[in-house]
């Protein structure tokens, strides 16, 4: 009987001709666009342990109420550190840093292997019996095994897709994939201390580097039998340090100024390329996606990546050489109110030492 009287007022609510479900479409679209703001940068954020990349940017893109972010490359659950976000238009730039070096702080216990190469596994004894603790002189020695070029295969609890699915997904069935050999580089491995068994190391190493590999082939190499991760946290990628990323709780205590005020221009991303300055013809012509001409002062190779600014210095966007010493427009922003001179380059991103 009840359910009888509900669909009678139902219907007599749906046949009522002032009734209607459509004003309530337009006011969350409005709600929405009211809320997003049109802002751009670079956000260094230093992760907090756990959280996704992907997770870290979509809580980044609420607090500034931007209408895009968007990481550069992630970084582990697991590891804390380091994590440039771009927000905006300079996501159209977030892959960048992709191919970048990267440096990492861990933290290994040796004589102990874990099912993820980290804390995360079931944790066992690598071998039989008890090992005496290395000394720092030994771990220096064989350390130096590892700097160059070496070989990894990459984890089975790693993001690393076959098939369309990540590598993880399959080992969390119980499932093993056979991987291809590859090669990294290990430009250094600095001891940072060394307690008993527990192992401190900063890595400097190119892109593609997995460092839970690492610290097993590391442990084996010293005679332990392998070795995990306790902790990982990544300090430095390309010409941003660690020290220039804010926490989300610290950005969270903010009022919207302040927090802007940790953007970086976009085209911090962008200084292995050359900086061009257009005339204002040329400018008017890039935009409207002409070829300029006139505008090099010395000779580059064709298909050159070159920073173009107007004569205030305002960031256009990456333009590329032709054949004939001629530019053409790559990617433009949508507006150009980026500003940065040279000085605040030198501030934002510094060389490696």
């Amino acid at each position: 009987m009840l359910l009888r009287k509900i669909k009678f007022c139902n219907k007599k609510i749906l046949n009522n001709s002032n009734f209607s479900l459509k004003p309530l479409l337009p006011l969350n679209k409005n709600l929405k666009a009211i809320n997003s703001r049109n802002i751009s940068g670079i956000l260094l954020l230093d992760k907090a342990l756990v959280a996704s990349s992907n997770k870290a940017a979509q809580s980044i893109k609420r607090l500034f109420s931007a209408t895009k972010c968007g990481h550069t490359g992630t970084l582990d659950p697991m590891a804390t550190g380091l994590l440039p976000l771009c927000l905006g238009e300079a996501t159209k730039f977030s892959a960048m840093l992709l191919g970048a070096d990267k440096t990492y702080q861990a933290t290994l216990i040796l004589g102990y292997l874990s099912t993820t190469g980290d804390t995360e596994g079931e944790i066992s004894k690598a071998i039989d019996g008890d090992c005496c603790a290395p000394t720092r002189q030994y771990c220096d020695r064989i350390l130096t095994q590892f700097i160059g070029t070496i070989t990894q295969i990459p984890p089975m609890y790693s993001a690393l897709k076959y098939q369309g699915k990540p590598l993880y997904a399959y080992a969390r069935d119980g499932k093993t994939i056979e991987r291809k050999a590859r090669q990294v580089q290990i430009y250094q491995l600095h001891i940072e201390s060394l307690q008993e068994n527990k192992l401190c190391l900063t890595v400097h190493c190119s892109t593609g580097t997995y460092i839970r590999t690492l610290a097993e082939d590391i442990g084996k190499a010293l005679g332990y039998g392998g070795a995990y991760l306790t902790q990982l946290r990544r300090i430095r990628i390309d010409c941003f340090d660690i020290t220039q990323a804010q926490t989300f709780a610290a950005l969270e205590n903010l009022d919207t100024v302040s927090r802007d005020r940790y953007l970086l221009p976009i085209d911090c991303l962008l200084q292995k390329f050359q900086a061009i300055v257009l005339d204002d013809a040329a400018v008017l012509h890039i935009t409207q996606g002409r070829i300029v001409s006139g505008q090099l002062k010395n000779t580059l190779s064709k298909d050159t990546s070159v920073r173009l600014y107007n004569s205030q210095q305002q960031f256009l966007g990456l333009g590329m050489v032709t054949h004939d010493q001629k530019i053409i427009a790559k990617r433009l922003l949508a507006t150009h109110n980026t500003k940065l001179s040279s000085s605040e380059h030198k501030v934002h991103c510094t060389n490696h030492t």
